[in-house]
């Protein structure tokens, strides 16, 4: 189901207010998300793929080391191709004044209060003005 234009609106003030009141937490989720590196992905499957080689050459050899290490470099591997990417483009921030968003927008009931309080304050005002007129 599509949200209505009222419903967009108050999902992309709450966006920006994210942005502007909790970039930390902000910076930290979008870190994790990053595209996956192909490069990193391809270095990591032939690094598992030398430790299975060489966890085959212990088993021939009969050498439990040998076997261990290649243990060891294909987990290396396979955790180095499931990093997250390091060089994943960070989400653009929307900035006041730059024309965007329902403050800019010049459409109707969709200017900021006076005060310009945080955003649960800006709601709470809301709510009582809707309470005040019932």
């Amino acid at each position: 189901m599509p949200l209505s234009e009222q419903e967009q609106r108050l999902l992309e003030e709450m966006e920006r207010s994210l942005y502007q009141n909790d970039s930390d937490f902000v910076a930290r989720v979008t870190r994790r998300q990053g595209r996956p590196s192909y490069t990193s992905i391809t270095v990591g499957v032939l690094i598992g793929l030398v430790g299975i080689g060489g966890i085959v050459l212990g088993l021939v050899l009969r050498q439990p080391l040998l076997g261990i290490l290649g243990f060891v470099v294909m987990l290396a591997g396979v955790l180095f191709a499931l990093r997250p990417g390091m060089g994943s483009p960070k989400p653009r921030t929307p900035r006041a004044g730059t024309g965007r968003g329902p403050a800019a927008s010049g459409r109707p009931g969709s200017t900021r209060s006076s005060s310009g309080g945080s955003f649960m304050d800006r709601l709470n005002e809301r709510w009582d003005k809707r309470n005040q007129r019932d």
